[in-house]
């Protein structure tokens, strides 16, 4: 496991094409609450070489609004959180290898989202969201580009499979629980198998003990979270992302580490990332 006390830096990507504060608010409120340090990065990709044309006019510009788009967030992050003091970085390189590097030494790392296609998550040059949490080895959150309404009482999700993975993400999804003072809803989603060969009842019951058991002990630890355990029937993707409708944010753990060839994510949370309305947060079992 990561040595999280020795990482206190919380770390925001900040795209110059969108004038958008969603992610840059859920970053700078998450900061605040963890009294952890804030940094804004924006990543300009380098120059190409053309036989004909020059690169530089283009890259110049970029830079420029790099600067500027990391000035004015700043001064957003100020005026929300008077006594923060963020730490802003204009750095070359391709967003997603910069962003998955500086996630080793970051607690968490904040990402928009412009929900774009399969397709163009893997294709797009500007595309951090699959590559980044694909490798990285902290905890990623996706921010979606439009607000959802959240429910009263506030409530998060964690999905639960009884793997290693998902163990870790029941850890941070009791931490923020308790840090939003919110109740947790812990989901293990009971898909049928093509072939039944013990009795479906028993199948749910030995899946919602496992769930009780997996939360018993962060239960003892949080004491003041309220926790729920659902075994839902059908598919985990869809059952979770309309669990978590109204949800602070859903919270699933990511096996292995993949990189920009495998950018092994699961099809349960390559699923959330581009179904969930509300914040997605993935966790890596390092």
């Amino acid at each position: 496991m990561m040595d999280t006390d020795a990482r206190r830096e919380l770390v925001v990507g900040i795209d110059p094409a969108r004038n958008r504060h969603l992610a840059l608010a859920w970053a700078a409120d998450e900061a605040h609450r963890r009294r952890l340090d804030l940094r804004l990065v924006v990543a300009v990709p380098p120059g190409r070489e053309w036989r004909e044309g020059d690169d530089r006019p283009r890259r110049k510009a970029m830079l420029e609004a790099g600067a500027d788009a990391l000035r004015e967030g700043a001064g957003w992050v100020r005026a929300r959180h008077l006594q923060m003091q963020p730490v802003t970085e204009l750095l070359d390189g391709f967003p997603a290898t910069v962003m998955g590097g500086l996630s080793a030494r970051a607690r968490m790392v904040v990402l928009g989202s412009r929900h774009l296609s399969r397709t163009a998550e893997y294709f797009s040059a500007g595309s951090l969201v699959v590559p980044v949490t694909a490798q990285a080895r902290c905890p990623v959150v996706v921010v979606g580009d439009a607000e959802h309404i959240t429910q009263q009482p506030a409530y998060l999700v964690v999905g639960i499979d009884g793997s290693e993975s998902s163990k870790a993400a029941l850890g941070l999804a009791f931490e923020e629980a308790d840090l939003r003072a919110a109740a947790l809803r812990a989901i293990s989603v009971w898909q049928p198998p093509v072939f039944m060969l013990h009795d479906e009842k028993d199948a749910v019951q030995a899946q919602r003990r496992m769930l009780s058991e997996t939360t018993a002990g962060w239960s003892a630890r949080y004491p003041g979270v309220h926790v729920t355990h659902e075994v839902p029937t059908g598919h985990p993707v869809e059952e979770l992302a309309g669990a978590a409708e109204h949800a602070l944010a859903v919270v699933v753990g990511r096996r292995g580490r993949g990189g920009y060839e495998g950018m092994r994510l699961g099809s349960v949370v390559h699923g959330l990332l581009h179904r969930a309305h509300c914040p997605v947060i993935t966790v890596p079992l390092v």
